[in-house]
């Protein structure tokens, strides 16, 4: 499989793709890939199990219990519950954000998919979010997944970033560059 450089050049990044790899040969990419979004969405909500994967005077033993009870709990697939029992093992749980993140952006790439990130105002109707999202398709000619926040700072329009690209027709960078056309 071939993979971008950048993600499987960092430790997260071999993780995710070996991750992939297996899940790939298994045929169950999509269920891991649920199985880490969940498990991304647990710690995010729960700083008590961020900071228990992050804590280095946790025993490997102990780690492994709590993600045995994490995986049951999720109910998430055998594979995860194997992977995350090597990451316990490696004391490489700390990890897990970044190669949810990474393993994202594997399995998108294969599918041919690309993410934008979108921030407004204010949150974006479904017609807004269909609209916007087959402007992007046509814009990369491939298929799009956006990711939306909402900023009330930036006052009025979209940033939309994708990988390295931003487009950010915000009306507060618009006032600033106006602000600065001014001061001459």
């Amino acid at each position: 499989m071939e993979n971008s450089g950048g993600i499987t050049a960092s430790l997260q990044g071999r993780y995710a793709s070996a991750l992939f790899d297996l899940a790939s040969e298994q045929g169950v990419v999509s269920a891991v890939e649920a199985d880490l979004d969940k498990l991304g969405q647990a710690i995010l909500a729960t700083s008590d199990l961020s900071a228990l994967i992050r804590n280095p005077q946790v025993s490997r033993e102990a780690l492994a219990k709590v993600m045995d009870g994490i995986v049951g709990l999720l109910g998430l697939s055998e594979l995860t519950k194997n992977f995350l029992g090597v990451l316990a093992a490696n004391r490489r749980l700390g990890k897990l954000p970044e190669i949810v993140r990474a393993f994202a952006a594997i399995a998108a790439a294969q599918r041919g998919e690309v993410t934008a990130e979108v921030t407004s105002a204010h949150a974006l109707t479904d017609e807004q979010l269909a609209a916007l999202q087959a402007k992007l398709k046509e814009r990369e000619g491939r298929t799009i997944k956006i990711k939306t926040s909402v900023d009330p700072e930036i006052l009025g329009g979209l940033v939309v970033t994708i990988g390295s690209k931003r487009i950010d027709s915000s009306i507060r960078t618009r006032l600033n560059s106006l602000a600065l056309a001014m001061k001459g």
